[in-house]
C-alpha cells in the first residue's frame, strides 16, 4: 500500500496549486493512515498542519467552521483531551447536484458517520475509552476523515489546549504534559503551526505563539489565527494584529468571528455563523483592505495553499526516504523467503531450522564458524579465555596463608589435635566459590553463543525464537546443575583425604630443616636440643632427624600415636625454650597432634593457704594464648605455613585440572550432543 502511495507522488510540480493539492494531499493522507497503523516504528516525518492554543481560545470553532458542520464535543471546560488528526477531503457533487458529506473513523474500518452528532459522540466515547471521563488527558490519536464537496483538500492536528490548573483526573504536571505532546508534532520541520489567540486577550501574552515561537524561532512554519474578533473591547480592533505589526510571522495573520456560547446552545448552524462572520466584517470598516486576512473562507484557502506549497517543498526529500525505506524492507522479504503453505512442508522447514541452529552452536564452540569475528574473542575460544586466564590465574594468586595470622596458626595447634588438617581443610574449602562462577561464566558464554546463531533467518519467525531461546535456556540451567554438583563433589573428596604421602608434599623432615633455616636467616635464637652423644644440633645424624620427621607426620589414633618402630619425637630431640624456668616446651609434633602442654596468658593465681579452703580463679570466658611466642612456637608455626603452602599447591593443580574438565563433560559438551534432540523434543511436533 505505502509502495502505490509513493509511486503516486508526481515528480514535476504544477502550476495551479489547487489541482496539485487535490493529487498530493490525500496521497499524503494515505500515507500517515498507514503509518499510524506502525505506531511507533514509522520513521517517516509527513507533512502536516498541528493547531495549538490555550484552552477555550476558539481551537475547536475554527475547525468546525472548515467543515461547515457541528461534530466537536463542546464545552466550558477542557474539550480535546485527545489528539484529533481530521482530514479534510473534498469530492465531487453529484449529478444532480445533492452533496453527500460523510465521516470515518479509522478504528472503525469501513464505517460511515452520515450523522455529524454521531461523530461527535464517537469522539466523546473514543475518547473517554482512553483517557477516562473525568478531563483526563492520551496522546493517543483518534483519526478521523471527513469527506464533502464544501472543504479543501487540509490534513490538520487539533491538539488539547494548554491548560494551568490540573481539573478531575488530570495530573498536577498537566500543563507540562500538555506542552510536551504539542512538542513533539510542532518540533518536526514537516509540521505547520496553527497558533490560535483570542482577540480579548494580549497577543505578547499568548500561549500559542511562545509554544510555536520555541519550535519554530525563525517562524517559516507558523500561521497566526486570531479568534473571538467581536466579542474585543469597544474602541479597540484587531487590524495591527492582523497587519503584524505586534508580533510579526513571516505566513500572516487570519482574524475569524466564531460562534458564541449562546450560539451553540441555541443550535446555530455553522453555515449563519460563516454568514454572520461576513457581514461583521464588511461591517467595520478598520477592516477595509483586509479581504485576505479576514474570514474562515481565507483561512481554508490561505491553509489549502500553504500546505501544498510546503508539501511540494519536502517533497524530494520525502520520495527519497520512502523509495531508501521500500528498498530496504525489498531485500529484507527476499531474505524471509517463501513459507510452505502444507503442513508437511513446514515441517521439513522448521526441522531444518532447528539442525542449522545446532550445527552452527556447537561450529561456534569449536571455532569453526565461517561468520566468526576478526575483531575479537568468540565462542570456543572465549570458554578457553575463561579457564586459563581467569580461573587458573586467580587460583594460582591466591597465598594460603594470606587470611591466616601467626596467632590463628598458634591457637590452631594448641586447640586442635592434628591442626594441620584442619587448616588445611579450610583453604581448600575456599576454593568452591571460584570454581562454582566459573561455571556460572561459561554457563553465560554458552547463552551469548545461542543469541548469535542464525540471527538472520530467524528474523522471520519471531515466536519460534523466543521459543528455541526458552527451551536453550532451560536446557543449559539443567547443564549447569550437575556441573556445580560435581564441582563440589571434588572439593570434598579433597577435603575428605589429606593424602600427606603425595610424592609433591614437601614432607615433615623437610619442612623443619626448611624452618630452621628461616630462623637462623632471621637472626632468631634457634632452641637447643638436648645434646646426644656430644654432638651440636644441626649436626645430628640424618636417620634421627628422618625420625623426627617421621613422628611429626604420624597421626594419632584416639590420642595415641601408631607406633612406626621409632621413639616418640620427645625421645629423640627437645627443643628447650631460652631463659624458660618451666623446663616445659612446645613440640614439632604438635602440629600433627602430641604434647598437650600449653600456657595461657593469664596469670597464675596466688594460692592462699587457708585452714579451711583453697580457693580457685574463676577461668575467663574468652580464653587465648599469651601473646609473646616462644621459639618452639615460631618453629611451629614455620613448619605450618611451610606444610600448607606445599599441599595448598598439589590440591589447587587437581582443582585446576578437574573442575574445566567436569564444565566441558557435563556443561559444554552435553550441549553440544543433546542440543539438537532437544530441540525435537521440545519444538517438532
Amino acid at each position: 500500500m505505502a509502495e502505490e502511495a509513493v509511486s503516486s507522488i508526481p515528480t514535476h510540480s504544477s502550476s495551479s496549486a489547487a489541482p496539485l493539492g487535490h493529487s498530493v494531499i490525500p496521497i499524503v493522507n494515505k500515507l500517515q493512515d498507514i503509518f499510524a497503523q506502525l505506531g511507533s516504528q514509522s520513521t517517516i516525518e509527513l507533512p502536516q498542519v498541528a493547531v495549538v492554543g490555550s484552552q477555550s481560545s476558539g481551537k475547536s470553532s475554527v475547525l468546525e467552521a472548515l467543515v461547515g458542520r457541528d461534530f466537536l464535543p463542546r464545552g466550558s471546560d477542557i474539550c480535546t483531551r485527545r489528539p484529533l488528526v481530521l482530514q479534510l477531503l473534498q469530492t465531487k457533487r453529484r449529478p444532480d447536484g445533492s452533496e453527500e458529506e460523510y465521516g470515518e473513523f479509522l478504528h472503525l474500518p469501513g464505517k460511515k458517520f452520515f450523522d455529524f452528532s454521531e461523530i461527535r459522540r464517537e469522539i466523546q466515547a473514543e475518547t473517554d475509552r482512553e483517557a477516562g471521563e473525568n478531563k483526563g488527558v492520551s496522546d493517543k490519536q483518534i483519526r478521523l476523515k471527513i469527506f464533502s464537496p464544501n472543504v479543501l483538500d487540509i490534513t490538520l492536528v487539533d491538539l488539547p489546549g494548554i491548560t494551568k490548573v490540573p481539573v478531575g483526573d488530570q495530573p498536577s504536571d498537566i500543563e507540562a504534559r500538555i506542552r510536551t505532546m504539542i512538542m513533539s508534532y510542532i518540533k518536526l520541520p514537516s509540521c505547520l503551526i496553527l497558533a490560535v489567540t483570542p482577540a480579548n486577550s494580549d497577543l505578547a501574552n499568548s500561549d500559542a505563539l511562545q509554544i510555536a515561537g520555541n519550535a519554530d524561532p525563525d517562524g517559516y512554519r507558523t500561521i497566526g489565527v486570531i479568534t473571538k474578533l467581536d466579542i474585543m473591547d469597544r474602541g479597540t480592533d484587531a487590524r495591527n494584529l492582523l497587519l503584524g505589526k505586534v508580533i510579526p510571522l513571516r505566513l500572516g495573520y487570519i482574524g475569524v468571528v466564531n460562534r458564541s456560547q449562546e450560539d451553540i446552545i441555541t443550535n446555530r448552524s455553522v453555515k449563519d455563523a460563516l454568514v454572520a462572520e461576513e457581514k461583521f466584517f464588511r461591517s467595520r470598516p478598520v477592516y477595509n483592505g483586509l479581504a485576505d486576512r479576514c474570514g474562515i473562507t481565507q483561512l481554508a484557502k490561505k491553509l489549502n495553499q500553504i500546505l501544498v506549497q510546503h508539501i511540494k517543498t519536502v517533497l524530494p526529500g520525502l520520495k527519497l526516504r520512502m523509495n531508501s525505506a521500500l528498498v530496504s524492507v525489498a531485500k529484507e522479504h527476499a531474505s524471509i523467503g517463501e513459507i510452505p503453505e502444507s503442513k508437511a512442508g513446514q515441517g521439513a522447514l522448521l526441522l531444518n531450522i532447528l539442525s542449522k541452529y545446532a550445527e552452527a552452536f556447537s561450529s561456534r564452540v569449536e571455532g569453526k564458524n565461517e561468520e566468526m569475528s576478526t575483531a575479537e574473542l568468540s565462542g570456543g575460544a572465549r570458554i578457553h579465555y575463561i579457564f586459563q586466564s581467569i580461573f587458573v590465574k586467580s587460583l594460582e594468586e591466591v597465598d594460603p596463608c594470606e587470611d591466616l595470622t601467626d596467632d590463628d596458626i598458634r591457637t590452631a595447634i594448641q586447640n586442635a589435635t592434628v591442626p594441620f588438617e584442619v587448616l588445611v581443610r579450610r583453604q581448600i574449602a575456599r576454593l568452591l566459590d571460584p570454581s562454582l562462577q566459573c561455571a556460572r561464566f561459561i554457563y553465560d558464554e554458552l547463552v551469548k553463543i545461542s543469541h548469535r546463531c542464525l540471527v538472520s533467518e530467524l528474523q522471520r519467525f519471531p515466536i519460534l525464537r523466543k521459543r528455541m531461546d526458552e527451551v536453550m535456556g532451560n536446557f543449559l540451567r539443567e547443564g549447569l546443575e550437575p556441573s556445580e554438583t560435581m564441582i563440589g563433589h571434588i572439593i570434598e573428596m579433597e577435603m575428605d583425604y589429606i593424602n600427606t604421602s603425595h610424592p609433591n608434599f614437601i614432607g615433615g623432615s623437610k619442612a623443619v630443616e626448611m624452618a630452621l633455616q628461616q630462623i637462623k636467616s632471621s637472626r632468631l635464637p634457634v632452641p637447643v636440643a638436648r645434646q646426644k652423644d656430644g654432638l651440636e644440633p644441626d649436626k645430628a645424624p640424618t636417620s634421627e632427624r628422618s625420625l623426627k620427621a617421621r613422628a611429626i607426620l604420624a597421626r594419632p589414633v584416639n590420642g595415641i600415636v601408631a607406633d612406626q618402630g621409632v621413639r616418640p619425637v620427645a625421645d629423640v630431640e627437645k627443643f628447650t625454650s631460652s631463659g624458660s624456668t618451666t623446663g616445659s616446651s612446645w613440640g614439632i609434633s604438635s602440629i600433627f597432634g602430641g604434647s598437650d602442654n600449653r600456657t595461657y596468658s593469664e596469670p597464675v593465681q596466688s594460692i592462699e593457704h587457708s585452714i579451711s579452703m583453697i580457693h580457685l580463679k574463676e577461668p575467663p570466658t574468652i580464653l587465648k594464648p599469651s601473646e609473646s611466642h616462644s621459639e618452639q612456637e615460631a618453629i611451629e608455626i614455620s613448619v605450618t605455613k611451610l606444610l600448607l603452602r606445599s599441599y595448598y599447591d598439589i590440591v589447587r593443580k587437581n582443582i585446576e585440572d578437574a573442575v574445566p574438565k567436569a564444565i566441558m563433560h557435563f556443561l559444554v559438551n552435553h550441549t553440544k550432543r543433546e542440543l539438537h534432540n532437544v530441540f525435537i523434543r521440545k519444538l517438532y511436533r
